[in-house]
């Protein structure tokens, strides 16, 4: 008897010896704050994330010239939100290893007396322990449920990458906007004070009454505001384009942007192939699938939990100087319920996971339709303002040769610019809404439309591993 004790003890502290003990990982706002704020674009490991995934070697470090795809790929560095999205996975990837694990055997001692003078030996000690046996697959229906939610996971890092692309690229044209903006309002500006200035000749002369050089004093004055606004809006921008980076503002401070991308405009746009692409295979389509299968599994594991579990129980007894042995089988008998409640609560969100499906289709397809319209009807308001464009220029012209051969004042050709810079600012505003819709149609394919590539194929390693993370 004093063996077995000695045994049981020996074999007990062992399995206690393989433990995950805990470690403290507190954490530091200042340091936090500091590695956020100490960001950059020219980071050697940036560089090197950049190479692997372009499969080429950048000769030039730092990049005179930051282009769309480069941000992209340094957005997809360092945003926080793709380390989130990387964090969920890795959560749902460790549900895998508990839907994995065997139910432990249990063991309980009975140590006792025997109060009587008479007995040879008084003592009693029992050992029985007690080995659960699932059935009915429980285990493979778990461990198929964890496995679809970590699917899941997984595409949702796809869909904050894009998120973070799209983001990118709303900052870089909203950026852009504003940047030209103010340039052609500063032209319009520079028309208007000579304007200005010649009305005021005139009205010294007498020519003109008060009121019209009033009125031409009135749009200077509001040109001046737009521009004003046009340098604010410069300024945030330029901020919310450092934050869809991941980086602070102060590391796009001498940096160079090539805006190229936005220069481009396809007539067609949406193919059938995409649209069918879309509706079947976006992140976040085949992210709800993955859910709705793991609800599946779910309904199987709480169907398979209509069987019992046995529990084998092998057990050792000294009593009396005589060693024993039983063997006992026990199980849970499904007499008051047989699992309905826990059953019909999976059906119920298997169906909710199907109605979601359905729902995110229909709002795919409303998006790709609406998208699509709003893009078209852009490029047709596109093409009316660069047809105004060209008919005043034609104006400007005329008005420029008959200035010059003296048949017209300054005036007429002053009146002229404006008219003609007004309609090239009317048509950089057509210009950026097609693109703003050509955006969202990208939002709504959830891939490029044109000849830039898409997103990497690695997304759940973090490219940052290494450094320090807040």
């Amino acid at each position: 008897m004093r063996h077995m004790a000695i045994f049981t003890l020996t074999v007990t502290l062992a399995l206690f010896a393989g433990c995950a003990s805990f470690h403290s990982r507190p954490l530091s706002p200042t340091q936090s704050a500091a590695a956020l704020e100490s960001r950059r674009l020219d980071n050697v490991k940036l560089k090197e994330f950049i190479e692997t995934n372009l499969k080429c070697k950048l000769t030039t470090w730092p990049l005179r010239s930051w282009d769309f795809p480069m941000l992209t790929l340094a957005a997809l560095y360092y945003h926080p939100d793709l380390d989130l999205a990387r964090a969920k996975w890795r959560v749902a990837e460790a549900g895998k290893i508990t839907a994995g694990q065997r139910p432990n055997p249990s063991l309980s001692m009975r140590p006792g007396f025997i109060g009587n003078p008479g007995m040879s030996n008084p003592l009693l000690f029992g050992i029985v322990p007690s080995i659960p046996i699932e059935t009915a697959g429980k285990r493979g229906y778990r461990l198929a449920r964890a496995g679809h939610l970590a699917e899941a996971a997984s595409l949702d890092i796809a869909t904050a990458a894009w998120q973070v692309r799209s983001r990118l690229r709303t900052g870089l044209l909203n950026l852009d906007l504003s940047r030209e903006s103010a340039a052609r309002l500063k032209r319009q500006m520079a028309v208007q004070e000579d304007l200005v200035q010649a009305l005021a000749a005139r009205l010294a002369q007498g020519e003109i009454p008060r009121p019209e050089l009033t009125q031409a004093q009135i749009f200077l004055d509001q040109t001046r505001l737009l521009l004003q606004e046009a340098e604010r809006q410069t300024a945030e921008n330029r901020v919310r384009l450092a934050a869809a980076l991941g980086l602070p503002e102060t590391a796009l401070r001498q940096v160079v942007i090539s805006y190229a991308f936005l220069q481009r405009l396809p007539r067609r746009a949406l193919s059938p192939e995409l649209r069918r692409q879309a509706l079947l295979s976006r992140p976040d389509i085949l992210a709800a699938l993955a859910n709705y299968e793991a609800t599946q599994s779910a309904l199987q594991l709480e169907i398979a939990k209509q069987y019992p579990d046995l529990h084998l129980g092998p057990g050792y007894s000294f009593d009396d100087s005589e060693n024993k042995w039983t063997f006992r089988i026990s199980l849970t008998l499904p007499v008051l319920n047989q699992n309905q409640g826990p059953i019909a609560e999976a059906q119920a969100r298997r169906q909710e996971a199907a109605a979601r499906f359905t729902a995110l289709q229909a709002r795919v397809i409303e998006e790709l339709d609406r998208s699509l319209a709003g893009y078209l009807e852009t490029l047709r308001k596109l093409k009316t303002a660069e047809t105004l464009v060209a008919a005043e220029k034609t104006q400007e012209q005329a008005a420029q040769r008959g200035f010059q051969a003296g048949e017209s004042d300054r005036l007429a050709l002053l009146s002229a610019h404006l008219v003609s810079n007004q309609a090239a600012l009317a048509r950089l505003q057509a210009f950026y809404q097609a693109q703003q819709a050509l955006g969202l149609l990208e939002d709504a394919v959830k891939s490029p439309l044109g000849a830039y590539a898409g997103l990497p194929a690695d997304l759940q390693t973090n490219p940052r591993h290494g450094e320090h993370r807040p």
